[in-house]
């Protein structure tokens, strides 16, 4: 049946070129010399003179590869108004060969923030580089490093912006409007200045929505003017965000929700992360959108063990520097423990073999961008009440005071409930606020420490943890938090602040927990970590299952089953159109 479909969508498109010129095997691609050239010369007719006159046409075909490619499509797809998505299909499979022969062979990656802080956008990067074989410019604010892969590829190329200040907090109130207004206007002129002067025409534009002001505004244009299309990677609905600051009450929220929809239906195609975005977008915004879920690139791993000595020895400053807190990790902690390389508060090193420690703490990494839709409060509550319900359990005794229990952890002693540091990255404008209430915290049993990782040691820090923390709520309910997928990928689970459709990717008791509150979050640290580092059974049962259903999840595939028809789809169209002028 399928190759029956083929052969009439070969039929097809002859036959909208005008007549038959050959007719190869149906199962041969378009870009293989048997698609395009004469098979037999069995005559189709008895009339010898016919005949002959085919034939002779057959011979007579010199037409260029690309310009033949260019007929092809415009041809049919002229004739798919009339017949439909079949002949449609054959356009778009010609588009296909299309970006191996076309002369622009780029694709533009739009970013309004820091590159190195978007790492959906850095995949899409490396994917259009790898998997479609296009020369890649990537527009967008510097600040942090992307990963090493990027600024390696020779096929990438990175334009970084200048930043508008963040100062806007010291102005008078009177000049905040003004402010708000005069801001999208400088990054408005700024983005046109780069996607029309400074970087070569492409394609087509893939650009990351939120932020949408201007941002969708300034691709629209600077697809008009270069006569390219554009692609919106909704990761997130913008004036949702907006309205986190303002109120959705607000004149500027409404503004920024028409310019979203407005702009958001001119796109050339739509990329979604959810199916309930999807569905959003679709029965709300008259968009179509095709659901590209996150997925963690190939160095998204479980670490190796001596992997993680390695990692441990380098934040060794992060976890026991001077400006860390006395606490149930600090204690203890000498000069010769700072500078020796066999031994860190996870592991230790005898000869060429490397061993994790027996009372070692538990550790558990929660990413962050430390905005208002993270409340990261909920985790303070819930150190707070693992610590003092463990004390209730164990029958300990408090005037005997916190030192007396850190020395006994640093002679070697073992408890039933561990100790726990919690490892929180990122960077974001709460950030302050919430470790000066940490630096308040009196706690015997728990910790905490803040760090930046470079983009090379991120991945390993969550590959040696032993539980992730999602504080993520979501400003709309539709989009997914891509650090859980991170965790997912180097075989860590997960537990994960409950919403409306956090269960398309934390599955419970399979690969994590949901929690509604600091409460839950509580119970949920003191049943996995019971036991620990041994007789962590439910623990061990989510990592098992995290490491079943991540085996085959991996970006590469998601992209080249999802992305990339709809790319070979827009890019079509748009060399369809350039192929039209030049014919």
């Amino acid at each position: 049946m399928r190759l029956q479909m083929e052969e009439n969508i070969v039929e097809e498109s002859v036959f909208c070129r005008g007549g038959v010129e050959g007719r190869g095997n149906p199962t041969d691609s378009l870009d293989s010399p048997a698609a395009i050239t004469p098979q037999s010369s069995t005559p189709l007719h008895a009339d010898d003179h016919h005949h002959h006159h085919h034939r002779r046409r057959r011979r007579d075909i010199n037409q260029s590869h690309t310009e033949l490619n260019h007929e092809i499509v415009i041809n049919c797809l002229s004739y798919a108004i009339l017949h439909g998505e079949v002949a449609l299909g054959i356009a778009i499979q010609c588009g296909e060969e299309g970006m191996e022969s076309g002369k622009r062979r780029r694709a533009a990656v739009v970013v309004l923030g820091d590159i190195g802080r978007s790492p959906r956008m850095q995949y899409h990067a490396l994917s259009l580089a790898r998997q479609a074989n296009l020369e890649v410019d990537i527009v967008a604010y510097g600040g942090s490093d992307p990963h090493s892969v990027l600024l390696e590829h020779q096929s990438i190329h990175i334009h970084t912006m200048r930043q508008w200040p963040s100062r806007n907090g010291a102005l008078p109130k009177v000049f905040r409007p003004i402010m708000l207004l005069l801001k999208p206007l400088v990054q408005f002129i700024m983005l046109l200045w780069f996607l029309c002067v400074k970087i070569k025409a492409p394609d087509v534009f893939i650009v990351q929505n939120p932020p949408s002001v201007p941002t969708l505004v300034a691709v629209k244009w600077a697809s008009w003017l270069r006569q390219s299309s554009f692609i919106i990677d909704w990761h997130n609905f913008g004036y949702t965000l907006l309205a986190l600051s303002l109120g959705r009450s607000s004149r500027f929220v409404a503004i920024y929700h028409w310019v979203e929809l407005h702009f958001g239906k001119m796109a050339n195609g739509s990329l979604c992360v959810t199916k309930a975005m999807q569905h959003e977008l679709e029965q709300v915004w008259g968009i179509k959108a095709t659901v590209l879920y996150d997925q963690p690139p190939e160095f998204f791993r479980p670490a190796e063990l001596e992997e993680k000595h390695k990692l441990f020895c380098r934040i060794k400053k992060d976890i026991f520097g001077s400006n860390s807190p006395q606490d149930c990790i600090s204690y203890g902690i000498t000069d010769h423990d700072m500078q020796d390389p066999t031994s860190t508060l996870f592991t230790h090193q005898i000869g060429q073999d490397y061993h994790l420690k027996q009372n070692r703490p538990a550790l558990i990494v929660s990413s962050t961008s430390w905005t208002p839709d993270e409340d990261f409060g909920i985790l303070l509550e819930a150190a707070v009440m693992y610590d003092r319900r463990v004390a209730a359990l164990l029958n300990e005794n408090d005037s005997n005071g916190d030192e007396f229990f850190w020395k006994a952890i640093d002679e070697g002693k073992t408890f039933l409930y561990p100790r726990l540091l919690f490892v929180i990255t990122g960077k974001g404008p709460e950030k302050e606020k919430y470790e000066e209430k940490i630096k308040k915290l009196n706690l015997k049993r728990v910790a905490f420490r803040t760090m930046w990782l470079s983009p090379e040691d991120y991945p390993l820090l969550l590959g040696s943890a032993d539980l992730g923390v999602c504080l993520h709520t979501s400003s709309s309910g539709l989009d997914l938090p891509m650090k859980v997928v991170d965790m997912f990928g180097c075989g860590l689970p997960v537990c994960a602040v409950s919403y409306s459709c956090i269960t398309e990717l934390v599955k419970v008791e399979k690969n994590g927990l949901l929690f509604s509150s600091s409460s839950e979050l509580a119970d949920e640290l003191m049943m996995l970590f019971k036991g620990f580092p041994d007789g962590c059974d439910a623990l061990r049962t989510l990592r098992n299952g995290v490491l079943e259903m991540g085996a085959s999840a991996k970006w590469a595939t998601e992209w080249e089953a999802n992305a990339k028809p709809l790319i070979s789809k827009v890019i079509s169209l748009s060399l369809c159109i350039l192929g039209h002028y030049r014919l």
